[in-house]
């Protein structure tokens, strides 16, 4: 019997509509294979949101993608909406759909394709055998403490930004990072700064304390300042890493150079389980939204298409689908389609064909 899979798009802002639609593209092609189909349910977030709605995700649109069976999201932002003393910005989008679906983690896989090791910046025979992931707490830290405003005082501009976790907050993204460590190469890594920050020192407490629930798993804490050399020099040490809010944004950007580009690199966010065990998360590609090639078809669509492969195995269970989708990915690039970011001349477009006629 066939099924209807309901997917919320947010295709956002410059490079994201055209990413988005070879995601669609490959959805689609797979679909017959299992009888399934996809009705996608287009939203908008970030400054095409501003531009049409005067904010940046309004409650009627985060209600409809509660409503899907899992959500696409492409990059936001831009030039335009640059204004660091706006009321209204794209990134109010993003913060705003993580905590109203309760999606306080990030999943962010990092390997590297053999027949890109050259495209990397870091030596190739540091790279061998990379395969980790990092796990992103999303909707706590600085990112989201009160008060976090700007003052005059006695005749000079002053800051404040806030730091605060719950513990409940650090324990059910420890725990989930040890879950996904479990059927990996069982290890986590916990990153902080605890030689200076309160906050560490409690998500530092937690992670031990959580740690002696899985006594199969290897457990090292490594100060953030270190684990950004680290990742560098030896990322094939790592499997699961595990860290709070603002460290991993840095640290999974840094993560990314691994591959040779921003463009390859999916991603996941996900919630709680709700009443009924379902669990909502929402899949994007890391890099941003590249507003400088935005129109022209030079984006690199391998790490959207990649987003909706993520999908399709975590959200809807079609594993022989999602496979197929990574294989065609890979596939494509060991033929040489490549796009401008990795030396390459394909078009957003050629790069989704190439992908599609794999499908077929």
């Amino acid at each position: 019997m066939s099924e209807t899979y309901r997917i919320a798009v947010f295709g956002g802002d410059g490079v994201g509509p055209e990413v988005m639609a070879e995601a669609k593209r490959a959805m689609e092609a797979v679909a017959p294979w299992s009888g399934a189909s996809f009705e996608f349910v287009d939203l908008l977030i970030g400054g095409i949101a501003i531009d049409t709605y005067g904010t940046a995700l309004r409650d009627e649109d985060v209600e409809a993608a509660r409503g899907c069976d899992a959500i696409l999201l492409g990059a936001v932002g831009g030039p335009k909406w640059d204004d660091p003393t706006a009321a209204v910005r794209p990134e109010q989008g993003l913060l705003k759909v993580r905590k109203a679906l309760g999606l306080f983690a990030n999943l962010r896989p990092v390997t590297v394709h053999p027949s890109l090791a050259d495209a990397s910046p870091i030596k190739a025979d540091r790279l061998l055998g990379t395969d980790l992931i990092v796990v992103r707490e999303l909707t706590g830290g600085l990112y989201f403490g009160e008060p976090s405003t700007q003052w005059e005082e006695n005749g000079e501009r002053v800051a404040v930004d806030t730091l605060i976790y719950r513990e409940h907050e650090i324990a059910r993204v420890v725990r989930l990072a040890f879950e996904l460590a479990k059927d990996r190469k069982q290890k986590v890594t916990s990153v902080d700064k605890a030689n200076v920050l309160s906050s560490s020192r409690l998500w530092r407490a937690i992670v031990t304390e959580i740690a002696q629930e899985y006594p199969e798993i290897a457990c090292e804490h490594v100060l953030v300042d270190a684990m950004t050399m680290k990742l560098i020099q030896t990322p094939s040490a790592y499997d699961v890493i595990v860290t709070e809010n603002m460290f991993g944004d840095i640290l999974t950007d840094e993560a990314s150079v691994l591959g040779g580009s921003l463009g390859l690199l999916p991603s996941a966010s996900v919630g709680a389980p709700d009443a009924d065990g379902k669990v909502l998360a929402l899949y994007e590609p890391i890099h941003g939204s590249a507003p400088d090639i935005a129109g022209q078809h030079k984006a690199n669509p391998a790490g959207m298409i990649l987003s909706a492969a993520m999908l399709l195995r975590t959200s809807l269970g079609l594993v022989e689908e999602a496979s197929a989708i990574e294989q065609a990915v890979g596939g494509a690039i060991d033929e040489g389609v490549r796009t401008g970011d990795l030396g390459g001349t394909a078009t957003t477009t050629t790069f989704g064909d190439a992908v599609v006629a794999r499908l077929a």
